[in-house]
């Protein structure tokens, strides 16, 4: 059995006080699990990802655990460990993606790895010497999505990771997340059934900022989830 990474307990998270985007919001991710985040627009999908990634510093938690230790989402150790590809993204316009890749992984400390079978089946070969600044939206989700994979990081964080890319990017794309249990886990949001069906051990349904319902293994189906969404 998979033991447990990340522990959040009782997350509140909002814009002004009369705006409480995220509440009572509680969730486990075990090791080595793909957990998909589905929810209607405005359900809380960015904002928690945001929270988690230490980008948005309005919310309360009574417990942050990371390998059942105290953990703050600023914290090294947590930056080190995870990853994360938003939905958008226009930070290091003026690198191309070598450079930004290179930055990356001095910057968690590792060793840059091969990222050639990345760039290939993303059909990202003209684009890797091209400023960020100058790509499609398509081609920058790329680039980090490269980053990301090539990165390994024990949680990897993905906001919408379809949007913007081209059918057979998305194919190759949910290939990618199913497959990465070997190394780590994934956890991401989207509003795009298929994502979650071809690629989850678990789904998560966010509405009005919390965790509604749950579904695993054979429990997930487009028309339970459908369903729940719309209830």
């Amino acid at each position: 059995m998979n033991g447990g990474l990340l522990t959040i307990a009782d997350l509140s998270a909002w814009y002004n006080r009369e705006n409480t985007v995220l509440r009572d919001f509680s969730i486990e991710l075990q090791e080595h699990e793909v957990v998909g985040l589905i929810g209607l627009n405005g359900a809380g999908k960015t904002t928690f990802i945001k929270t988690l990634s230490g980008l948005h510093e309005s919310f309360h938690a009574e417990e942050i655990r990371l390998y059942d230790r105290p953990v703050k989402f600023r914290d090294q150790g947590f930056k080190t460990c995870r990853y994360t590809v938003f939905a958008e993204d226009h930070s290091f316009q003026y690198f191309t993606f070598r450079e930004y890749m290179s930055y990356v992984f001095a910057a968690y400390g590792q060793k840059q790895q091969d990222a050639q079978p990345l760039v290939r089946g993303f059909h990202f070969e003209n684009y890797t010497d091209v400023l960020l600044k100058d790509l499609s939206t398509g081609n920058k989700k790329k680039a980090f999505l490269i980053t990301a994979f090539a990165l390994k990081p024990k949680l990897l964080l993905l906001d919408e990771p379809v949007n913007g890319l081209d059918f057979q990017s998305t194919e190759f794309l949910y290939e990618l997340i199913a497959g990465y249990k070997e190394y780590g886990t994934v956890l991401f949001s989207t509003h795009i059934l298929e994502s979650i069906t071809l690629t989850s051990d678990r789904v998560l349904v966010l509405e009005n900022g919390k965790i509604r319902r749950s579904f695993e293994g054979e429990q997930i189906n487009a028309g339970g989830i459908r369903e729940a969404l719309h209830a």
